[in-house]
């Protein structure tokens, strides 16, 4: 996937608020759309899916500001059985936001998942590949490590290392390289121009950790245990459960009988910690990779709105205030 260096200033048509789990960043991304009157598009692998909203931190209630809905897009858009990719959301998300920019809506893009967020304001060049049976016959033999090294031959760049460590993704990420990189300029038709302004959100390390195990005990609190319990009665088994990760795995565990309950808060706690130290990976990553990221620290929210105004404008039109 080609890349290039993302410019952050100057006729921005895009506002992206990036954060770890518990950062504040949808109730800031909510509280921005509301004052300048634009539309949130969200950027979070999880928050695509029916159903499953304390466990992926949706915070519905947010989007109301002053007893007004906030607009809001890439959420709750398939179901749980659905493999939904970073593909899938990368046309999604040119979509809404070609809909959007038509109607003179500057969005503001909020999320954690930084592979999301990169296809956009990095442009990813992307599409859709069909399965290749004599590819996968050819590699059929080759073991994970052969595979993982022929992946870095055909995409040097590899976005995503949770690919190598199953064999399925593995291949399919081969499978994708391969097709992208003799089917390149297919991905750059009718694509949007974006130009993105990135903040993030960011806490000190232990305040962070503070604030993810309030915000899990209040969302078990809430009943994301009985949210756990419907997805099971409709039908999503415990493979698929455990494969969305975190909650969805370690309450999968509780009620499966394999956790004890306080056990299970502990270990929560500490996974989601985690979590947050990789998502904070890949956001210096993206820095490296010649992303500006304005980082405003903790809510600060009038630190946001002074950095909008300046790049972005006061009105949303594309002007640079600087």
């Amino acid at each position: 996937m080609a890349t290039e260096t993302v410019q952050a200033e100057g006729n921005c048509n895009l506002i992206v608020i990036l954060g770890t789990n518990a950062s504040g960043k949808t109730r800031t991304a909510v509280r921005l759309a509301a004052e300048r009157g634009s539309e949130v598009i969200s950027a979070d692998s999880r928050q695509v899916y029916r159903g499953m909203d304390l466990g992926t931190g949706k915070d519905l209630e947010e989007f109301t500001v002053a007893g007004k809905g906030i607009p809001y897009h890439l959420i709750d858009i398939c179901d749980p059985g659905h493999e939904f990719n970073v593909f899938e959301y990368q046309q999604r998300f040119y979509r809404t936001f070609s809909d959007l920019s038509r109607r003179g809506i500057i969005p503001v893009m909020v999320g954690g998942t930084g592979l999301y967020i990169e296809a956009v304001v990095r442009g990813y060049d992307m599409v859709a590949v069909p399965e290749d049976p004599l590819l996968r016959e050819r590699l059929h033999t080759k073991d994970m490590d052969e595979l993982g090294r022929y992946l870095h031959t055909v995409n040097p760049t590899v976005h995503n290392t949770t690919d190598l460590g199953d064999r399925g993704r593995l291949l399919r990420a081969i499978e994708i390289a391969e097709y992208s990189a003799a089917h390149r300029d297919d991905a750059r038709e009718d694509r949007p121009v974006v130009h993105p302004f990135v903040m993030g959100i960011r806490w000190p390390r232990d305040l962070l950790r503070k604030r993810i195990a309030a915000r899990l005990l209040d969302r078990l609190d809430r009943g994301m245990i009985d949210e756990v319990k419907r997805l099971r009665a409709v039908g999503i088994d415990w493979e698929r459960l455990d494969s969305f990760g975190l909650e969805y795995r370690y309450i999968s565990l509780y009620l499966r009988g394999e956790l004890a309950y306080d056990d299970m808060v502990d270990t929560l706690t500490t996974k989601i910690g985690q979590f947050a130290k990789r998502q904070e990976t890949w956001f210096r990553r993206m820095e490296k990779r010649g992303t500006a990221i304005h980082w405003v620290d903790g809510d600060n929210y009038p630190a946001v709105r002074g950095l909008v105004e300046r790049h972005v404008g006061v009105d949303g039109n594309h002007q640079d205030r600087q």
